[in-house]
């Protein structure tokens, strides 16, 4: 198993190093973007159908099928913005209106499948991420000075910490059961043991299934992660957690600024910010994010965001 998660760790930097050297030409970015807008509103769609008429889909992975969703409503919203850009710079207005409508269709889709049909907590994590590029939006529409962007990104934080103390608050235990779907007292109980003896440097990455059943009084049953931030904390221990949340925290801060330097392309970084902050949140609420797929396409919008605001600023 740890070999299997050292494989998939290789796999993601990988993928991010190919795609940061890969869309730095912006046509390619947004071939990049429009593919993953696509396939991620595809995974939406079929939640949506299944929750609605189980005949007209089979049933997929609920936790990856949500996080993809999440994804794919920041992602859609950066094609709405790309066809506007393009349509204030005089390109194709028939085209640009297209590629509106495709955005726009695919943020509904997974909107609904975000807000509609998922918990309430994945629910807060999108609209995080929603509100992070609204408010790189707005600092750069309205071209505030900044003083006046630096008073409206940390009033944003504050509610942003608000709202998560709130999040967390409503339950008891460890906190990073806090935020995961509900589950039976045993299970739980078993849970808070494995995580009250994890050490600094946990027991390996991958191994959340084996190390489980020692904790599981039924020893045929297998005590899955409920979260990936649980996984990691059990695998990697305080020390590994502890560096893939600062991680995570200086890639969005760098998405962040590079986005407001960024220009009229800066819907790249900022869509990739919005799926850092969404995937930030939504670690602690499901295990969407230990799937494969959703740590691949990740590791691509991650590439995609960082590539399209260093290639902006080193061209300054």
């Amino acid at each position: 198993m740890t070999v299997d998660a050292l494989v998939l760790v290789l796999a993601a930097i990988s993928l991010l190093g190919i795609a940061i050297l890969v869309v730095r030409n912006r046509s390619r970015a947004e071939l990049v973007l429009f593919v993953l807008s696509g396939v991620t509103a595809t995974a939406a769609l079929v939640l949506d159908l299944h929750r609605l008429s189980p005949g007209l889909a089979a049933a997929g992975p609920s936790d990856l099928t949500t996080t993809l969703a999440g994804l794919g409503l920041m992602l859609n919203l950066a094609v709405m913005q790309l066809a506007a850009e393009r349509a204030e710079t005089h390109h194709s207005v028939l085209r640009s209106v297209l590629i509106g409508l495709c955005g726009l269709v695919g943020a509904l889709a997974c909107a609904i499948a975000i807000f509609g049909l998922s918990g309430t907590n994945s629910a807060v994590a999108a609209s995080f991420g929603v509100v992070l590029i609204l408010l790189i939006l707005v600092i750069r529409r309205l071209d505030l000075s900044p003083l006046a962007a630096t008073a409206l990104s940390v009033a944003a934080l504050i509610g942003a910490a608000i709202v998560l103390t709130f999040l967390f608050e409503k339950n008891s235990g460890p906190v990073l059961l806090r935020l995961v779907p509900e589950m039976g007292t045993e299970t739980k109980a078993a849970l808070e043991r494995m995580l009250a003896d994890t050490r600094w440097f946990g027991a390996g990455a991958g191994t959340f299934a084996a190390v489980g059943r020692i904790y599981q009084n039924d020893a045929g049953a297998l005590l899955t992660a409920p979260s990936a931030a649980t996984a990691v904390f059990a695998g990697l221990g305080w020390i590994g957690f502890a560096a893939m949340m600062a991680v995570s925290l200086i890639a969005l801060v760098r998405l962040f600024f590079g986005a407001l330097q960024r220009g009229r392309d800066s819907f790249f970084p900022a869509a990739a910010a919005a799926c850092v902050l969404f995937a930030l949140v939504q670690s602690f609420a499901g295990p969407g994010l230990l799937r494969p797929a959703a740590i691949l396409c990740l590791s691509v919008i991650v590439g995609l965001g960082l590539s399209q605001s260093v290639s902006q600023s080193g061209s300054r």
